[in-house]
């Protein structure tokens, strides 16, 4: 039978706390067995996740991971089939009774909007939060930022309501919807740069990675990271808040943060003995592409060359502000498919290049609305000292086509792509 789709909407956050319930007391709540902490924000999660994760595996915990890109212990990580950030409650409860198995202690999960407003993580007592940025996204579910920012405020207030937990938040304290979620904890632990209790300071961006000093109190941690870019600086400075809230040391935390290499599909390059570099990225947002255009300026001596699109049935209005993004940090735009749904392909391209054109890049854009064939011409024109940034995509070994999954890993395409030139 036929719903309509704000009655849907009203009813749905019932009908999975009902299954939440259900399938917790069947497993006997799982989720009771870790320490879980929860990482929100709309960039970065996944990132931050990865971080914190690395780090008390390396200061000797037995963690788990549950991620968009990975889940899993310690450090035997697995590849999820799925698009999915926060799995279906049945399939939540496998994962959780496999972690289990493994022993694991804490738990470190990337916590979306979506998730919270539907009630789907009911059962799971969250130890600690943190919160990475806030800026457009999901709005064609949520409807305005208000409604939007209440559903990520809901997991501090879940940590705030764990008698056994820390009832802390890390904020990212130069984040303008930072207030929102202090007043929703008891303790809260603020970073940044321009401030806050953790503060970067003699920050250096490099190809190669980031360092900087971090004051806090009477602490000073020296950073480094083989993740670049600025955005990367406030990653790892959510991870340095969260490991002084768990008690880590000193050490702990400067060599946990330092052990990760990256991150698939998050600025990760390709080398397959071409002239001039590749990355592929996951930035879907506006503020995520231009954070990693602005990273990959830094690395690149020639042209930026952007590879990109927009994902179908998904908030429409972004779409322009992407193409502006776009516009206003590349040298060459090779506008194409990103995963179409059910949309027509043509009707997103054109909503992303409205924004190109009011940003005035229409004539540095060029049309191709098979991915495959954009990367190809992208790589053919490419020469020496210049990059090539596809995203949209990232770590995904599948994309939803026409409503129906086709597999494609963007990683393993564009090393091909390279090796046939």
């Amino acid at each position: 039978m036929f719903i309509p789709r704000k009655l849907f909407r009203k009813i749905e956050p019932a009908g999975h706390l009902g299954e939440a319930m259900l399938f917790n007391a069947a497993n006997g709540f799982p989720a009771k067995q870790f320490k879980i902490i929860g990482i929100t924000g709309t960039n970065g999660k996944t990132t931050t996740a990865f971080l914190v994760h690395r780090m008390l595996h390396e200061a000797g915990y037995k963690v788990g991971l549950m991620t968009t890109v990975a889940y899993g212990a310690g450090l035997e990580l697995k590849m999820p089939p799925d698009h999915y950030t926060n799995v279906p409650v049945p399939l939540m409860m496998r994962r959780l009774r496999y972690l289990k198995a493994k022993g694991v202690e804490y738990l470190v999960m990337e916590v979306t909007s979506m998730a919270l407003a539907q009630n789907r993580l009911w059962g799971v007592p969250f130890h600690l939060a943190g919160m990475t940025n806030i800026s457009q996204d999901h709005l064609d579910y949520h409807g305005t930022m208000a409604r939007y920012i209440d559903a990520k405020v809901k997991l501090f207030r879940l940590v705030n309501h764990n008698k056994n937990g820390l009832k802390t938040g890390v904020v990212n304290a130069d984040d303008p919807a930072a207030g929102r979620f202090v007043g929703a904890v008891d303790n809260a632990v603020m970073y940044g740069i321009r401030k806050g209790d953790i503060k970067a300071q003699d920050i250096k961006l490099k190809a190669s990675g980031i360092s900087y000093k971090v004051a806090a109190g009477k602490d000073v941690y020296s950073i480094k990271s083989s993740l670049p870019g600025n955005f990367n600086v406030y990653n790892t400075l959510a991870a340095v808040g969260v490991g002084r809230a768990l008690g880590l040391k000193k050490n702990q935390i400067e060599q946990g943060i330092a052990a990760l290499d990256g991150v698939p599909g998050r600025m990760t390059a390709i080398e397959a003995g071409q002239k001039f570099n590749v990355l592929v990225d996951f930035a879907h947002t506006p503020d995520a592409l231009e954070n990693v255009l602005k990273a990959a300026r830094d690395l690149t001596k020639g042209r930026l060359m952007l590879v990109f699109g927009a994902t179908g049935d998904r908030d429409r209005s972004k779409r322009p502000l992407m193409g502006r993004a776009a516009a206003n940090h590349a040298d060459a735009l090779y506008l194409t498919d990103d995963e179409t749904y059910t949309e027509s392909p043509g009707r997103i391209i054109q909503d992303v290049f409205k924004g190109i054109e009011e940003a005035g890049g229409a004539g540095r854009t060029v049309i191709v609305e098979d991915r495959r064939k954009a990367i190809k011409a992208a790589f053919a024109a490419a020469k020496r000292g210049d990059t090539v940034l596809l995203t949209g995509i990232g770590h995904q070994v599948s994309r939803n086509m026409g409503g129906k999954e086709e597999p494609w890993n963007e990683l393993e395409i564009a090393k091909k792509l390279l090796r046939s030139k």
